[in-house]
């Protein structure tokens, strides 16, 4: 696009393409995958890309909120429609007219020329606005959600708009300001980025003659096969999605089956065949480094296989012989599940005299050591990225960069005008502004004032850039949800309104400077003009936030007792586990509030302790990288991540993890390690044709068969069969369907 692209000496274009030695990259997975070539001639925002764009934003939006409130959410990725675009742009520029128009001064063309790659980028970017919102946790609309059907809060149409658009917007103000620590630095290589510079690569370029499968070839050969298979653990089979094979040699023993079960136990000797269970919650293992693999494995192990174990059977820690072993429930002193309606008041704050009068709220003991799991990550993340990366973060300040040796890609990259650091800015104060406006005007309907909107922006601003420089290495993102309840639940105790909207904006708007990070590394490997990105992702999130607010509002309004599984059908799809653990929350963090459980008195108190050691581990780590400098390996000790080991759950699952780590061992460790070549071709393109075949059956079914309530009923369609697993093991406590212990 000319209006995009400088005047650039196509000499220094060509010399660097000719010393390929001089500018070797510092990321073996990135040179090995990412060409250091550009073409600035190709157009980029064409009509082709402005209409496939908004459509497969706008459809990807829908589905995923629409999934998302099932028992068994699916996220369909950027994937689907990054494929399936690539057809109808062809068919577009064969029959659209080539003719020039003359719009403003300016003249375009509906035709450009042949569909082009960079087109096909910028498509993708506009397809990840759907996903970053509708899929993956959904906070905004899971605030929304809790309000709606949990709380049974009436809620203005515009303010819930605002709350969803502003959050995406300061994302997007975070993701500017932060550019040139997370984006340009070579060494943040952002991992999951590869799969998709691996698939534009097969779409669009022809491999030279060699033996075996082309790249395109092999995409469709597996995207056929996942499609195929999937029918599988998506509807004629799904107890291959946690085959708990431990139950069935002792269907009649608790403890075997709180070891065995894969869905409500520690999941040993379990395991998942079903791609959309391996990566669920940790993204695909085929494009995470098997040194952060291998981090996760050491905290996973630690956790689930050693402390777990040990605090239920051996020390009873927490009562917790009274609970399930895993479960998101909330929990009274006798077992059975917590009824928060007994403890609120009709203003949506805390009953107090109800609460002592109903008793405390308890936690299963995985969902308790969880909790605390999170406390060390968030202070552990600050110090590994003060002790590892600060000095790096100090040298891409901008008093230091001015003669910062610029990589490949930062250099072709110059060919282009940048984006001014002023738009973002605008961007930034526009939803602060408008954030604040909200907390005036409904005031009574989020309960958070002025001064609690600012805190949260201050939090989101100080771990943006610790929590995205661990992603963009390791391709894990350490969450720090519960310290933005912790910290607003002490302030505001009793106000659960308040704390989901706190969260919000100082976690989910984090979240979303993340996915804009990544999006623009993309567009800086596959060298897309800067101000071509920022377009695509600012209508992008326009048009997401809002189809988003609007169907999960029409659903919310049309399902009969969606989210409340006492009052829906036992085979109602609408049971929104997601956002059953966003509510648990809210009570836990707002309702209760974290003074009564974690304060002085407070059954689980210790966990506190966790903030010191996790800001105490890294030190050690970093003083023996220092002292043995030679020992490459101390240096990719990484205790942010090996405390995500444990992450997620629930309601992740101990299988969901193992899985992931199994096979990201095997195809980033072994076939990385010993069939490099192989690994180059076809690894990232392998977990493109997963992704793109499980995600095609997934709608195909649900649009087909299980929408129209056509659900197969046998052995091998229950998810697990270990009934006894949820059945608490102290004696004296009844509940329903559970062995009483004498």
């Amino acid at each position: 696009m000319a209006s995009d692209t400088k005047t650039h000496d196509r000499t220094d274009t060509q010399k660097l393409n000719e010393d390929p030695s001089e500018e070797r990259y510092p990321v073996e997975e990135v040179a090995l995958v990412v060409p250091e070539t550009d073409d600035p001639s190709l157009p980029v925002m064409t009509f082709r890309a402005w209409f496939l764009g908004v459509t497969s934003c706008t459809v990807l939006i829908f589905l995923n909120t629409f999934f998302i409130y099932r028992t068994q959410p699916l996220t369909i990725s950027a994937i689907l429609m990054q494929i399936a675009v690539l057809p109808i742009g062809k068919f577009m520029a064969t029959i659209l007219p080539r003719k020039q128009y003359k719009v403003l001064g300016r003249s375009f063309s509906l035709n450009p020329g042949p569909f082009n790659m960079k087109e096909h980028v910028v498509i993708t970017i506009f397809a990840n606005c759907g996903v970053s919102y509708g899929g993956g946790d959904a906070y905004s609309i899971g605030a929304i959600t809790v309000m709606k059907a949990y709380y049974k809060q009436s809620l203005n149409f515009l303010c819930a708009l605002i709350l969803v658009l502003t959050t995406q917007i300061l994302g997007y103000g975070w993701a500017g300001m932060l550019r040139k620590y997370l984006v340009d630095p070579a060494e943040m290589w952002w991992p999951s980025n590869l799969a998709q510079v691996s698939l534009f690569r097969a779409l669009h370029e022809k491999d030279p003659r060699s033996k075996g499968l082309t790249r395109m070839q092999f995409f469709l050969v597996f995207m056929a096969a996942s499609f195929a298979y999937y029918t599988l653990p998506g509807y004629l089979f799904p107890i291959l999605t946690f085959f708990s094979w431990v139950c069935w040699v002792w269907p009649q023993s608790i403890t075997a089956q709180q070891i065995g079960s894969g869905y409500h136990g520690l999941g040993v000797g379990a395991f998942t065949l079903d791609w959309a269970g391996i990566s669920a919650y940790h993204g695909s293992p085929l494009v995470t480094p098997w040194f952060s693999i291998l981090n996760i494995a050491v905290g996973f192990i630690m956790f689930v296989y050693i402390i777990v174990p040990l605090c239920y059977w051996k020390f009873n820690t927490f009562d917790a012989w009274k609970y399930p072993i895993f479960s998101s429930q909330l929990f009274t002193s006798s077992g059975h599940t917590y009824d928060t309606t007994k403890i609120l008041t009709p203003q949506y704050d805390l009953n107090v005299a109800a609460y002592d009068s109903y008793g405390k709220l308890y936690l299963s003991p995985l969902f308790a050591l969880s909790i605390g799991s999170g406390f060390a990550r968030f202070t552990a993340t600050l110090t590994h990225v003060a002790l590892f990366h600060g000095s790096d973060i100090l040298r891409q300040s901008k008093s230091a960069v001015k003669n910062v040796k610029l990589d490949v890609h930062a250099r072709l990259m110059k060919n282009y005008k940048d984006i001014p650091q002023w738009w973002f800015l605008i961007l930034l104060v526009g939803s602060i502004v408008l954030s604040l406006l909200m907390s005036f005007v409904w005031k009574k309907d989020v309960q958070l004032s002025w001064w609690g909107m600012l805190f949260a922006f201050g939090l989101a601003w100080v771990v943006t850039l610790p929590i995205g420089v661990i992603q963009a290495t390791t391709n894990q993102q350490p969450g720090y949800d519960i310290i933005a309840q912790f910290i607003i639940g002490y302030v505001l105790p009793g106000q659960p309104i308040a704390n989901l909207i706190f969260k919000i904006y100082g976690r989910t708007s984090t979240i979303h400077a993340l996915s804009f990070l990544s999006d623009l590394k993309l567009g800086h490997y596959m060298k897309i003009p800067p101000r071509c990105m920022f377009t695509a992702q600012l209508v992008g999130t326009i048009v997401s936030g809002t189809v988003n607010l609007a169907v999960a509002w029409w659903m919310l309004g049309s399902i009969e007792n969606i989210c409340d599984v006492e009052a829906l059908h036992p085979d109602s799809p609408w049971t929104c586990p997601k956002f059953r653990v966003t509510f648990d929350a809210s009570v836990i963090w707002g309702l209760i509030g974290p003074r009564r459980l974690f304060g002085p008195g407070g059954l689980y108190r210790n966990l506190v302790w966790l903030f010191l050691v996790g800001a105490v581990l890294p030190v050690p780590v970093w003083i023996l990288s220092k002292i043995f400098p030679e020992k490459k390996w101390i240096a990719l000790i990484n205790i942010p991540v090996i405390s995500y080991g444990f992450a997620g759950m629930p309601p992740a699952t101990p299988t969901n993890i193992a899985s992931w780590l199994v096979t990201g061992t095997i195809f980033n460790y072994f076939v990385f390690r010993y069939r490099k070549g192989w690994w180059q071709k076809y690894n990232y393109v392998l977990s493109a044709a997963l992704d793109a075949g499980t995600a095609f059956m997934a709608v195909l079914l649900f649009f087909a068969l299980q929408n129209e309530h056509h659900n197969l009923k046998w052995w091998g369609t229950k998810l697990d069969h270990c009934p006894l697993a949820t059945c608490p093991t102290q004696p004296g406590i009844s509940v329903k369907g559970c062995p009483v212990f004498k």
